[in-house]
């Protein structure tokens, strides 16, 4: 969610990741008699780890646990960060593509500009359904309307609205949800909301909750299903995971932990529990039938799984997935079996749910 940012929990960790190839003998011995946890009286945990490359995951996923990524932190302006990210966007949008044919094309909803993904063969009966996507970015750049909308397209048979909604810091809280809510606005007066999907994954995950509460409030028709792919319900203090886990999961840069609120120039002034922006804190009885996606090493574990939870507590239909060892928001590799397994599992679930 957070992108290059990162926003820990109360919890310090010093975890090494020895994973065998690519790092220096003598530093697997020295990891391996540190193996330890202080728990200071305060309740900080000092913790060093021996995490090994499991085998319980793809050859593939694998490989990419082992890279190793510099724990130094990289100074980018966020003019460099959304070049970066729409280059990279183009470039995996057109592997995803190649293995999931569609159509995509740009268009505007209600005065919102939208990527519309359009599977090559739209059978009837799906023809009266449409799936809305939430990107992901940090709420500061896209980093999935082409990733996150083409194999769904592909596998549901059914169109895909990206929605590329404002974003911050020129347009904090609440600009890109009144962008989303405009959009499933225009939808329903040419689609039944029990046809209406709506998902999203890491900032587009929280998104789609938080579009969830407010519909609620407006008294709106609520859609069919939704999808929360690793987000979180709560601004006001972070999860745990956050304080063990990079973007790359044990890997890479990881800033030290800060408690209490966080992302504020997602949020600006709003009170960080205001139960829109942080929907662990608003009523979601009567909520859809909601799948949740994590991973073992994703920075937002803990935030998806709290959510899941809160959704249960309310008495929703509300599904986890949680795969092995991997990072935050994996499926966007188009290598990995498991991101296909993934995409096929987000799939299923909306042609089950949107058919009924």
């Amino acid at each position: 969610m957070y992108g290059c940012r990162r926003h820990l929990s109360l919890v310090v960790v010093a975890f090494l990741a020895v994973q065998g190839a690519g790092f220096a003998q003598e530093s697997a011995k020295s990891a391996e008699r540190t193996n330890s946890s202080t728990i200071a009286p305060d309740g900080t945990a000092y913790v060093t780890r021996v995490v090994r490359v499991p085998t319980t995951v793809s050859p593939e996923a694998q490989k990419m646990l082992a890279r190793v990524v510099s724990d130094a932190a990289v100074s980018q302006t966020l003019e460099q960060r959304r070049a970066g990210t729409d280059k990279w966007q183009a470039g995996a949008g057109e592997e995803f593509k190649k293995l999931y044919p569609v159509n995509v094309v740009s268009d505007t909803i209600a005065g919102v500009p939208v990527r519309v993904v359009t599977p090559l063969n739209v059978v009837p009966e799906k023809r009266g359904r449409v799936l809305i996507n939430l990107h992901g970015g940090g709420f500061n750049s896209d980093s999935g309307s082409l990733t996150e909308s083409i194999p769904i397209a592909n596998l549901t048979g059914t169109k895909v609205i990206a929605v590329l909604y404002r974003m911050a810091p020129e347009h904090p809280f609440p600009a890109g949800l009144g962008d989303a809510v405009a959009v499933y606005k225009e939808l329903l007066k040419s689609y039944k909301p029990n046809h209406i999907g709506i998902y999203g994954t890491s900032a587009g995950a929280i998104l789609t909750a938080e579009v969830t509460v407010k519909l609620k409030l407006l008294k709106l028709p609520l859609p069919g299903a939704t999808g929360v792919f690793s987000g979180l319900g709560d601004f006001s203090q972070p999860g745990d995971s956050a304080a063990l886990f990079a973007l790359n999961g044990f890997a890479g840069h990881l800033d030290q932990p800060k408690p209490g609120a966080f992302d504020d120039e997602y949020f600006g002034s709003t009170n960080p529990k205001d139960p829109v922006l942080s929907p662990l804190y608003a009523d979601l009885t009567g909520f859809p039938p909601t799948l949740f996606i994590t991973s073992g090493r994703d920075l937002l574990l803990s935030g998806t799984t709290m959510l899941h939870l809160a959704y249960r507590r309310a008495g929703v239909d509300a599904e986890l997935v949680v795969f092995e060892a991997l990072p935050h928001a994996f499926w966007n590799n188009p290598t990995l079996p498991e991101s296909k397994e993934a995409d096929q599992i987000m799939a299923r679930f909306f042609d089950k749910e949107l058919g009924k």
